[in-house]
């Protein structure tokens, strides 16, 4: 009996041995199918195309980002989706005006032109612009050091650099974005009357990056007006202040916030065939900038959601899931789309079990990271093999992405597409994010690699839903 006993023992594990090599192997089978879609007969790069050059910059309530909402919501129903849907929503409008002029004035009648950009949200300089001495700081500990007694009257030059020894430059970017989102409220409690802040860039160039600012509750009428300088131009002021600590800066911008404007989050759906009232979503967000063409903050990320939907339905795959792919407006400049759709989602009592954004740009990917449990992240981790032959290894807890985190409920998995990010904040929120920055295979690498992770979740489920599915 005992030998019978072994023997079935034996043959039980072998048979599921047998049946894992098969599972694995037909994983591995439609993984390379997916790859084969996106590489031979993709379509994210002339969606890419048609954004970046025919449209261009699309600011939260312009002309230009309705274009994309339009050309993306055609887009879709020509895939032939169970669905797709607008969800509207009200985003804040601002306006850049005139371009930007600035200037170093080291005496009278001698000056150095340099380039500058308006911060995404800040007040007008007078019509004829600024002009005060200025006062290099590190940080906002610098401010309370040097105290009104210094500062009152002048204009504030942030120049923390991005750390340049940091790997991961998302790391870096937030080691020093504080001073540009926070620095206009802060230097205005001592007074000063605008502020110069370095551009979030690991790069030395003469392009001025962009980006959100705040004055948190300072009252209108004591709101400063607030650019970016590049790099190189920071490096040239720093030194210029050095020599000559009294030397003048002047900057003259006209850009104007206005009431909020109705806009739209982009929604297309394959409907689950086994769990329709259960969810998985895939998006990027449709704005960007004003200065570039938004080609990988965040073209990419919107024309990449939406292949995993072409590409799911070239091959004729059923999802047992509902599969969405969610185009979210607005996450630049207030985050207006990501939280629309959250509380869409909490009011139609919506089950989400799975999102994945991408907002890293289009470069060569490299893996995800995931804001889950260990459990799930244990099933996603058994997965790496799969991804090896595409040369995808970083599968690490983390960071998901801001249009997807207000989803965020104790039981959905986050998940964020991690592409190669070293040159990503050369492109940064500045002028030169356009379409020829965006190399095609990388950018369609990204698509089937996401894909490849909606598939797998559609079929193993996540492992804290009470309905998870069978293996």
């Amino acid at each position: 009996m005992k030998k019978y006993t072994v023997l079935l023992s034996l043959y039980v594990l072998c048979f599921s041995f047998s049946n894992a090599q098969k599972v694995n192997q037909a994983d591995s089978t439609q993984l390379r199918n997916i790859y084969d879609m996106a590489l031979l007969n993709g379509k994210s790069y002339d969606w890419l195309d048609y954004l970046s050059n025919e449209i261009g910059g699309r600011l939260s309530g312009s002309v230009q980002a309705d274009r994309a909402v339009r050309y993306t919501e055609a887009e879709l129903n020509e895939l032939g989706l169970d669905k797709v849907w607008l969800q509207p929503v009200m985003v804040p409008k601002w306006t850049r005006g005139f371009k930007e002029y600035a200037y170093i004035e080291t005496a009278p009648g001698r000056t150095s032109i340099v380039n500058i950009c308006a911060l995404g949200g800040s007040v007008a300089t007078n019509a004829t612009g600024l002009k005060a001495e200025i006062i290099e700081v590190q940080n906002f500990e610098d401010l309370e050091r040097y105290g009104r007694e210094k500062i009152e009257g002048k204009i504030v030059f942030y120049n923390r650099p991005m750390q340049a020894n940091v790997i991961q430059t998302f790391e870096a970017y937030g080691g020093c974005v504080d001073q540009r989102y926070a620095g206009a409220m802060e230097a205005a409690k001592y007074g000063a009357v605008g502020i110069v802040v370095r551009s979030m860039n690991l790069r030395q160039d003469d392009f001025p990056h962009t980006g959100a600012m705040s004055y948190g509750d300072t009252p209108p009428e004591q709101r400063i007006p607030a650019c970016a300088i590049s790099t190189n131009d920071a490096d040239f002021l720093s030194n210029a202040l050095s020599i000559k600590p009294d030397l003048k800066f002047y900057f003259k911008q006209s850009c104007k916030t206005h009431e909020d404007v109705e806009s739209f989050n982009v929604i297309g759906e394959i409907t689950g065939s086994v769990y329709p009232d259960k969810y998985i979503v895939v998006g990027g967000h449709l704005d960007s900038w004003d200065l570039g063409d938004g080609s990988h903050d965040d073209g990419a990320g919107c024309v990449q959601s939406m292949e995993v939907l072409r590409i799911l339905k070239k091959l004729n795959y059923k999802p047992k899931h509902s599969i969405r792919v969610v185009l979210f407006m607005n996450e630049e400049n207030g985050l207006r789309g990501g939280r629309k759709y959250a509380e869409q989602a909490v009011l139609n009592k919506e089950k989400h079990i799975f999102a994945l954004e991408s907002d890293a740009g289009g470069f060569t990917p490299r893996g995800f990271s995931f804001d889950t449990d260990d459990a799930n992240f244990a099933q996603i981790e058994s997965w790496k093999p799969l991804f090896k032959p595409y040369l995808i290894h970083y599968f690490e807890k983390g960071g998901s992405g801001a249009d997807i985190g207000p989803l965020k409920d104790g039981t959905i998995v986050l998940a964020g597409l991690r592409p190669d990010s070293q040159r990503y904040f050369d492109y940064h929120h500045a002028e030169n994010d356009t379409f020829d920055a965006v190399n095609k295979r990388e950018l369609e690498l990204g698509g089937a690699t996401m894909t490849s992770l909606i598939y797998l979740i559609d079929k193993y489920g996540i492992k804290n839903d009470m309905t998870d599915v069978k293996k």
